[in-house]
């Protein structure tokens, strides 16, 4: 199996993780990394499906930007 080929099975396999992840996390601040990891990743895909203006697009927004005005609107909250 080539280096691609693995990183085919692996990836997926990755963001379903993350996905779980984001899913049991009880702190939001761990949660919202998850995501930006799953969002990553998700790029990384894109990338490797040989679509790399998706890939930039959802690392440059779903990565980037959302995890910042998550973390932005975590932080002006309590936490517990």
């Amino acid at each position: 199996m080539t280096e691609a080929g693995i990183l085919h099975v692996l990836v997926p396999i990755l963001i379903v993780v993350c996905a779980v992840f984001v899913g049991r996390f009880k702190d939001l601040i761990y949660a919202t990394l998850a995501l930006a990891a799953l969002s990553l990743l998700l790029a990384l895909e894109f990338y490797l499906l040989q679509a790399p203006d998706v890939a930039i697009a959802e690392a440059g927004i779903g990565a980037a930007i959302t995890t910042a005005i998550f973390v932005l609107a975590i932080r002006s909250t309590k936490r517990t």
